[in-house]
C-alpha cells in the first residue's frame, strides 16, 4: 500500500498543471491585459473556395507549367457570442507531423468556446490568423479564444500544408501563404461585413513562423523578384506576385490597421523582401521573437525586419533565451511522450503558459490601440525601460498589494501591467516611421 501511495504522489507531482483548463485562460501571474475579456465565445468552421489556383506542387518541368485547380480552405472562426451557461464547451481535436516514419500525432485541447453559438454584437474588428508550417490552428487557441472574448472576430486559416518533413514541397507554402491570407481576408471582409458583424475597415493580421512570412508579405512587404523565396518557386510562378509583377496588387488587404508577426520566417537565406520590400509596410507592426531562435534565426529575421521596416511604427518584443516555439500553446498530455512532438509546443527555457500570457498581454494592448482606438493602451507599449529586468518597484506607503500591477509611472519603472518580480528576461524596442 505504501508503494502504491508513493507512486500516486510521484505521478501527481509530474502531471501537467491545470491540464483541464483552456489555454486561453491564464493564471495569477499573468500580466494585466492577458486575462479574458467580458464576451462569451462562439466557434464555427467555414469553408471557402478559391477558383482556378496554381497547383505549384504539380508543376511539370517538361511543360514548364502547373495546372489550375479549385482550392478549398477551411477557416476556424472565433467570435463574440450569446452563450447559455449550461452550453457544452468545445474540445478541439488536431494533428501535427510526428518524427518519420511515425504517423501524424493526434492531440486534443479543452476550449471555452461554444460551437455554432449565435453571434453577439456588430461592427467587430476582424483578425486573420495564419499558422506555422504544418501547424494546426487549434494549437493557437491560447490567443484566438482570448481575443474573441475581448470583442474581436478571429479567423484562423487551415492552410493544409504538405508535411514539414517533405522539404521538396517547400515551394507550396512559399507561394500559397500570402495568397491564402489575402483571399481569406478579402472574402471575410465581404461576407461578414455584409451583415455588419465585422467592420472591414478595422482588420488586423497575425502570423506565426511561415504565417509571419505570409502576413508581412500581405501587409506590404513586397517580394524581391531576385530573392530566395521567389527563386525557390519553380517556373517563375511567383514572379507575377513579386515587386512590380502584374498580380502584386492582388495581395493587398483594405482596412489593414495592424500586423503581428511571431517568430516570422522570410529572412535569412530566403531573403524574401530585401530592404526595399520591407519599406512597403506602413501599418503598425508588432514583432515577437526569441533571440535564440534556431529555426528562422533572430538576427536576420525579426531583428532585421524591425530595423528595415522603416515605413511603419513598430515594436519588437524579445524573449531572452527563447527559441522558435513561442507561437503555440502548452503541449497537451499526448504530445509529451516524444521530444519531437513536445518541441512543437514547448520552449527549452521559458514556461509556455508564461510566454502565452505575455504575448496575449502585448497583443491585446497593440490591437486595442490600433483597431479600437483605445489610447490608454499606449502606456502598456511605451515602456520606460527597454530591458524589463532593470525596472524598479519602489517601496511605497502604504505598500501596494503583493499581486498589484505596476502603474508604469514614476517612480515605478517596472513595465505597466506586470507584477513585482515578474518582469524579467524581456526586451521591448520601439521605433517610429521614417518619412
Amino acid at each position: 500500500m505504501r508503494t502504491i501511495l508513493l507512486l500516486a504522489i510521484v505521478a501527481t507531482c509530474f502531471a501537467p498543471v491545470h491540464a483541464g483548463e483552456p489555454p486561453s485562460r491564464y493564471g495569477v501571474d499573468a500580466p494585466e491585459l492577458a486575462h479574458l475579456g467580458q464576451d462569451a465565445v462562439g466557434f464555427k468552421t467555414m469553408r471557402l473556395i478559391q477558383h482556378g489556383q496554381i497547383d505549384v506542387l504539380a508543376f511539370d518541368v517538361a511543360k514548364g507549367s502547373a495546372p489550375l485547380s479549385d482550392r478549398t480552405l477551411e477557416v476556424d472562426l472565433w467570435y463574440p457570442a450569446k452563450v447559455s451557461p449550461s452550453a457544452p464547451r468545445v474540445r478541439y481535436e488536431g494533428t501535427l507531423v510526428s518524427e518519420p516514419p511515425a504517423p501524424p500525432a493526434r492531440f486534443s485541447l479543452p476550449g471555452l468556446a461554444v460551437r455554432d453559438a449565435p453571434q453577439s454584437g456588430t461592427g467587430h474588428p476582424l483578425i486573420i490568423v495564419s499558422h506555422g508550417y504544418s501547424n494546426d490552428p487549434i494549437a493557437m487557441s491560447w490567443l484566438t479564444e482570448n481575443l474573441a472574448s475581448k470583442g474581436y472576430v478571429v479567423a484562423a486559416i487551415r492552410h493544409e500544408d504538405p508535411p514539414i518533413t517533405d522539404r521538396a514541397a517547400f515551394a507550396g507554402p512559399l507561394l500559397r501563404r500570402p495568397l491564402d491570407i489575402a483571399f481569406v481576408a478579402q472574402s471575410l471582409q465581404s461576407m461578414l461585413g455584409a451583415d455588419y458583424f465585422v467592420d472591414p475597415e478595422r482588420t488586423a493580421l497575425i502570423g506565426y513562423s511561415m504565417g509571419g512570412y505570409g502576413v508581412l508579405t500581405v501587409a506590404g512587404a513586397t517580394l524581391d523578384p531576385d530573392g530566395g523565396a521567389v527563386k525557390r518557386v519553380p517556373g517563375g510562378l511567383m514572379l507575377p506576385f513579386a515587386r512590380g509583377g502584374a498580380m502584386s496588387d492582388s495581395l493587398k488587404v483594405r482596412g489593414l490597421r495592424a500586423v503581428v508577426a511571431i517568430s516570422p520566417a522570410g529572412g535569412g537565406s530566403l531573403a524574401s523582401w530585401g530592404a526595399e520590400g520591407m519599406r512597403g509596410i506602413v501599418a503598425p507592426l508588432l514583432l515577437i521573437a526569441g533571440n535564440e531562435d534556431r529555426t528562422v534565426d533572430y538576427a536576420t529575421g525579426a531583428r532585421a525586419i524591425f530595423d528595415l521596416a522603416s515605413g511603419a511604427h513598430r515594436y519588437l518584443l524579445t524573449f531572452k533565451g527563447g527559441g522558435h516555439a513561442i507561437g503555440l500553446g502548452p503541449a497537451p498530455d499526448s504530445m509529451r511522450r516524444k521530444l519531437w512532438d513536445q518541441d512543437w509546443f514547448e520552449d527549452p527555457v521559458w514556461r509556455k503558459e508564461r510566454i502565452n500570457a505575455i504575448n496575449a498581454h502585448f497583443i491585446t494592448a497593440f490591437l486595442d490601440l490600433h483597431l479600437k482606438g483605445d489610447t490608454s493602451r499606449a502606456a502598456y507599449l511605451d515602456v520606460s525601460v527597454s530591458e524589463s529586468s532593470v525596472g524598479v518597484w519602489p517601496v511605497t506607503t502604504p505598500p501596494l498589494a503583493y499581486d498589484a500591477y505596476s502603474p508604469g509611472t514614476a517612480p515605478f519603472t517596472v513595465w505597466k501591467g506586470f507584477q513585482r518580480n515578474h518582469a524579467a528576461g524581456l526586451e521591448l524596442l520601439q521605433s517610429s516611421p521614417v518619412p
